[in-house]
């Protein structure tokens, strides 16, 4: 199973916003830089992760983004259902594109998509409370990183 860049962007940008300080303000550039990774698409996951209520945008010459909800109330694996495309692992997930001859008798269709359900259900034990045990050290990273950068 591989996450699109968009879902590990998501994930990434939750991690980094719960590591602050509960009413500090995040902006997109600091989150780039401290992850190395493109403004631009940041801008569309933090865009998304507001409408869905994760994230609060504050508008403005002063605003920013932080957490809308707890992190204990913000679970891993609906964040990644929300986040991610489809769960296509092989073609014949696909009803609409599937042109493999062996799908109506095909076990491996079955087995795919049970792993894939335990997947997310091991995703569904988790929040992001339980990803950012220790925020302190996730911020000496992303200090450490800004600093190597401006070397």
């Amino acid at each position: 199973m591989r996450l699109t860049l968009y879902t590990d962007y998501s994930l990434r940008v939750l991690i980094y916003v719960a590591t602050k300080p509960k009413d500090e303000l995040s902006n997109i550039k600091e989150i780039a830089e401290s992850y190395g990774i493109s403004k631009n698409h940041l801008m569309k996951v933090t865009h998304e992760l507001g409408k869905m209520g994760v994230i609060e945008t504050i508008r403005g010459r002063n605003g920013g983004i932080k957490l809308a909800k707890d992190p204990t109330e913000v679970n891993i694996g609906r964040l990644v259902r929300k986040t991610e495309e489809d769960f296509h692992l092989v073609e014949c997930f696909d009803s609409k594109h599937n042109q493999c001859v062996i799908t109506p008798v095909c076990g491996l269709k079955h087995v795919l998509s049970k792993a894939l359900q335990a997947y997310l259900s091991v995703l569904d034990e988790y929040t992001l409370n339980d990803l950012i045990q220790n925020p302190f050290q996730y911020q000496e990273l992303f200090q450490q990183r800004l600093q190597d950068d401006t070397v």
